[in-house]
């Protein structure tokens, strides 16, 4: 790995708890339900996100190549390193030493990396360039409003 991916890794998530609060009632995302008494319970984001602590990182996602996968601009994403990444999965690759988010195709001895959005191109290995699957995305962090 060349010095300039080794300065950009991104740091190991923290075995500290991440608490919050889960409101116990669902909310519609389609037409209106009556309202009920808001019930609550605290929960763990650590133990939902994350079950390999020491092979997990947080790394932001930059630009816009994976939004129909509903990867955006700013969104942070869940990496695991300890997953065997397959055919379909959404990996975090370094190509020629700089990092990248696309999912992995991997059929009949062929593989690429695709974009999920039609206006940008697919990775598919040249000759002589360096591709390593540095780990696989299994949730992302969206933030609205900061």
């Amino acid at each position: 790995m060349n010095s300039t991916i080794s300065s950009q890794l991104p740091v190991p998530a923290s075995e500290t708890p991440l608490l919050a609060l889960l409101l116990t009632n669902r909310v519609c995302a389609g037409f209106p339900s009556p309202a009920e008494d808001l019930g609550a319970q605290r929960i763990d984001l650590t133990q939902m996100l994350i079950t390999h602590a020491q092979a997990t990182y947080f790394i932001r996602a930059s630009g816009h190549s994976m939004v129909e996968a509903g990867i955006f601009d700013n969104d942070i994403l869940v990496v695991n390193k300890a997953l065997k990444p397959r055919h379909n999965h959404i990996v975090v690759a370094v190509v020629d030493g700089d990092f990248t988010v696309k999912q992995l195709y991997q059929r009949a001895g062929r593989v690429k990396l695709k974009a999920a959005n039609p206006t940008h191109p697919d990775i598919i290995p040249k000759e002589g360039q360096t591709i390593e699957i540095w780990g696989v995305v299994t949730a992302t962090i969206k933030q609205f409003v900061t």
